[in-house]
């Protein structure tokens, strides 16, 4: 016998009326958002991962010396405050041939040079004497093709040098205190290195530490799709069920359906992301800009989202269903309040109490470790949620004494587990918040600004190297004092390397100019100035800057459109409810209030309290780095706060017209 789940799910669907496709609209709407999002969120992951892997080939991969066919001298000069990776490559007579470079079409030959699109562009735009006279002078130029560059915005030369040449010597790689990977000198027989360049091995990293603190308002966002419209479908289901459905095949429709509306709506997210590539690309990330190809997450990872939202839909919508299946004639009547047991806080004690215990051990726990510690934190206060809302319904429907502080109490204990969805997101979001408001890193550099450093291979050296550099930057129209450096002088730019410190005024334009007049002075390597020193610590702090920033704005954004999206169901739901309160004589205006207030008053008390735990985890953070705490946090805090408060407000207003017409003409539409 044919089953009638298929047809009737259809009629069912089609007989809905326009309240039950706004229903399924908003449903699809929050399915396609979360699947954009997870997305793009692992477009991010894979692509930083990517871009890192397009830079490993400059760290040259040390062989025995009798194996090497060239050799490789990787370094990093600034220029207009941006890092120039400068890349020298010198044949060694009587060997074999090197391999080509990535992004080159053959190994370069002696005085060729090959710039990156971005570099080629700046080397025109800004005048010899402060860029182009760092690298070998040439008729032209060749171009670095896309594969050896992390980004299109990324500023690398490669320079084919003789064997011979100071620029490629082992004093050429001598290191100083302040280096830490960003110069490297090897003999190589080719370009197989796995160390990632220093402006592109923590991008990862950072980003999903972003993804996971991102991860649960999005999984939140693409449940609430399949809530939507709990309550009219428990009503037809329960009545279906009472005419002789059985619960399998109540739960089979409401699968049916939920998949449906959840496929469509994570398919359109899927297109949207794809469609969207190359205006995503133009998002820059630390070095800058991305490839179209290192965004583009593959056919896999696309229908992998897509299966995932809409079983997360199907499955949050059949769970809505277990009362229906058990007790359908308590349903119909809506004679079962939700209410939430007291053994929530018990279990959220616990789940608290054991995080704290292993976080004392924090120094000791692997990044796996901490991300399934924040997992768990998330966990622990969605089981909490619905029980807070639950008394906080109760206590306040006691003291309430306005008609709409009263409605609000009544809705928020008779249904808390709905109510928290409405505010869960801005709920987890306060964490956030709290978290990276106060939680900057903050490493004081050597205070070195102004002064360019030139190493020498001795002090003899160093002397000769100091009235050179005084003639030339002179004969340049620099002015600067230069003083030399000795070994036991480990508070100097040079970090007890031998050298001349020249201390330049003028501004940024003098320092590219002295940094250009001095490379021929010293040892082989170029000149370096405070940015080359602290380059490993500002790079840290500048993509979990801008991870953090991205993270607020999408989680704050993520928490209106969940709480727009339920608030917008929960009129539709709620319509019968509505109606008998317009009948019994309740001003419009005071319903609307009553929704304010279910939202506001769980919204002040739990996003309180996970804000509060958010700066006291970064306080936590900065205690076991050793760093401070951004005390100016407190302003952004605030103004976060504000932001997310009014923009989930102005998510639910946006209902408010909604409201008026499921309530007009209330003889009608109260059922």
């Amino acid at each position: 016998m044919r089953s009638p789940v298929l047809p009737l799910t259809w009629h069912l669907a089609r007989s809905s009326g326009r309240r039950g496709l706004h229903s399924q609209l908003l449903a699809a709407g929050a399915a396609a958002v979360g699947s954009f999002l997870l997305l793009v969120m692992i477009a991010a992951a894979l692509g930083a991962g990517a871009r890192a892997d397009h830079t490993t080939w400059r760290t040259p991969d040390a062989v025995p010396a009798k194996r090497a066919t060239a050799v490789q001298a990787t370094t990093t000069t600034y220029v207009r405050h941006e890092p120039v990776t400068v890349v020298n490559l010198a044949q060694l007579p009587g060997r074999e041939p090197t391999p080509a470079p990535p992004g080159l079409t053959g190994f370069p030959k002696q005085g060729e040079v090959y710039l990156s699109p971005a570099l080629a562009a700046l080397v025109h735009q800004l005048p010899a004497s402060q860029l182009a006279a760092r690298f070998p002078k040439t008729k032209s130029y060749g171009t670095i093709g896309a594969a050896g560059l992390a980004s299109p915005d990324e500023l690398v030369a490669v320079v084919g040098r003789a064997p011979g040449d100071p620029a490629v010597s082992k004093t050429a790689g001598q290191q100083s205190y302040y280096d830490d990977g960003m110069t490297e000198r090897a003999p190589v027989s080719g370009f197989s290195g796995t160390k990632a360049s220093v402006f592109t091995a923590t991008d990862q990293g950072t980003v999903l530490l972003g993804v996971v603190l991102l991860i649960v308002p999005v999984i939140v966002l693409a449940s609430a799709a399949g809530r939507l419209g709990a309550a009219r479908r428990e009503q037809r289901l329960a009545a279906l069920r009472l005419a002789g459905a059985t619960p399998r095949q109540i739960l089979a429709m409401t699968a049916v359906e939920a998949a449906g509306v959840g496929a469509a709506g994570a398919l359109a997210g899927a297109l949207a992301y794809t469609a969207l590539l190359p205006a995503l690309a133009e998002l820059p990330y630390g070095i800058g800009a991305w490839d179209t190809g290192q965004l583009w997450v593959g056919l896999p990872w696309l229908a992998a989202v897509v299966l995932a939202v809409t079983a997360l839909i199907t499955i949050s919508a059949v769970t809505m269903l277990r009362q229906v299946a058990t007790s359908p004639l308590g349903v119909a009547q809506q004679a079962n309040p939700r209410r939430t047991r007291a053994i929530r806080l018990v279990l959220f004690i616990a789940v608290l109490g054991y995080i704290s215990a292993t976080a004392g051990n924090g120094g000791q726990l692997k990044p796996r470790q901490l991300i399934a510690m924040l997992m768990l934190f998330y966990g622990a206060f969605w089981l909490l949620g619905p029980w807070v809302v639950d008394r906080l319904g109760r206590i306040v429907g006691r003291c309430a004494n306005r008609p709409a502080t009263l409605l609000a109490a009544r809705r928020l204990s008779d249904d808390p587990r709905g109510s928290w969805r409405t505010v869960s997101g801005l709920v987890l979001a306060g964490f956030v918040a709290g978290f990276f408001s106060v939680s900057t890193l903050g490493f004081e550099g050597p205070g070195h600004e102004g002064q360019v450093a030139v190493i020498t291979a001795n002090a003899a050296d160093a002397r000769h190297a100091a009235i050179e550099a005084r003639t030339a930057l002179r004969r340049v129209g620099v002015t600067a004092t230069v003083d030399v450096t000795s070994e036991d002088d480990y508070d100097s730019l040079l970090g007890g390397v031998t050298g001349v410190i020249a201390h330049v005024s003028g501004g940024q334009e003098a320092i590219d100019a002295a940094v250009t007049t001095l490379t021929p002075v010293g040892s082989g390597r170029y000149p370096f100035t405070q940015e080359y020193v602290s380059a490993p610590d500002d790079t840290v702090i500048a993509r979990i800057a801008t991870v953090s920033t991205a993270t607020l704005v999408l989680s704050f954004l993520v928490a209106a459109a969940s709480a727009g999206l339920t608030a917008a169901a929960n009129v539709l739901d709620r319509r019968r409810v509505y109606g008998l309160l317009r009948l019994a004589g309740t001003p419009l205006k005071v319903l609307d209030r009553s929704r304010i207030r279910e939202t506001v008053i769980p919204l002040a008390v739990l996003a309180g309290g996970t804000t509060a735990m958010g700066v006291y985890g970064a306080m936590q953070l900065s205690k076991a780095s050793g760093t401070t705490i951004n005390t100016s946090g407190g302003v952004q805090l605030a103004l976060c706060s504000a932001v997310g408060a009014l923009t989930m407000f102005a998510a639910i207003a946006g209902s408010r017209s909604l409201l008026r017409r499921v309530t007009a003409g209330p003889a009608q539409t109260a059922d």
